[in-house]
């Protein structure tokens, strides 16, 4: 099974490797790390780069298959700050293991993250999103972990807690400087919680119920592994999904994936600008 075999691979010894492949590119130690969904690569088109990565050309690093993730790894500054973006990224419908998932944020904290900024395309279960709405995660339900397939199953890595602490998965002082970031941009921010299932279907509309019962606002199929995970390494974390179309069920849904691509592209600019602006306004 894979959960036996993933949980025998040192993902340390491999995040350290695929990082002291990456460092023989003449590029600054980054300090932040991006991961871009489906649909956002245009958001790293502010980033003046000092190397572009193949993600196939690092070792270890899983393969992406899905439409809307490029695979690259783009090394630069951006907003002053050294920064890894990370163009795509891999699920576990593709049949990755959560702790291959979750290898992303592995790799960027091994690379000298110390922060990290997820984002993705999100189903909209607040009847009062709309699509291309933006949301700040405030918290995640994961179904998977509760299931019991978290990125940390598997023998305790030493020298990184064994029972990570996740009350603040997303850090309260990048929330709010996501939230005045939107703010003085004219950017309109959502808030809310985000649900991490399964995939690749789409819900049906009676598990859509199931999820806004349990306090969902925003559902999708990635994310959670690399947040888990980088919480594990101490990263500060920040969260923002777009909301590329409405949840099974709810008025005006469309659950096809290359609608969620187009909804997602148009509200790429938004992205970068709040982006941006989080760096701007981001401790050292």
């Amino acid at each position: 099974m894979w959960w036996y075999s993933a949980a025998m691979i040192d993902w340390t010894q491999r995040a350290n490797d695929a990082a002291k492949t990456v460092r023989r590119f003449e590029a600054p130690s980054p300090r932040v790390g991006l991961v871009l969904g489906s649909g956002l690569g245009d958001v790293a088109r502010a980033i003046a780069v000092a190397a572009t990565v193949e993600t196939t050309d690092i070792p270890f690093f899983p393969r992406s298959t899905v439409a809307g993730h490029a695979g690259k790894l783009i090394l630069g500054e951006w907003a002053g700050r050294s920064i890894a973006v990370l163009a795509g990224r891999v699920h576990g419908y593709e049949g990755y293991s959560a702790a291959e998932a979750g290898f992303t944020a592995r790799f960027l904290g091994a690379l000298g993250c110390r922060a990290l900024v997820v984002t993705n395309a999100a189903g909209g279960l607040n009847p009062s999103f709309q699509p291309g709405d933006l949301m700040l995660i405030e918290d995640h339900i994961s179904l998977p972990s509760l299931a019991g397939l978290s990125p940390l199953v598997g023998p305790a890595i030493e020298g990184l807690p064994r029972f990570v602490d996740l009350t603040d998965a997303y850090s309260p002082t990048l929330k709010k400087i996501a939230t005045e970031s939107a703010r003085a941009n004219g950017i309109s921010l959502r808030h809310g919680q985000y649900v991490m299932v399964g995939g690749p279907n789409f819900e049906t509309p009676a598990e859509v119920r199931f999820l806004r019962s349990i306090g969902g606002d925003a559902v999708g199929m990635s994310t959670i592994p690399e947040v888990i995970v980088a919480r594990q390494l101490d990263l500060e974390v920040v969260g923002l999904s777009v909301i590329s179309n409405l949840a099974a069920g709810l008025p005006g849904a469309l659950l096809r994936h290359d609608d969620v691509l187009a909804t997602v592209e148009r509200a790429a600019s938004s992205v970068r600008c709040l982006v941006e602006g989080i760096l701007n306004r981001m401790p050292e």
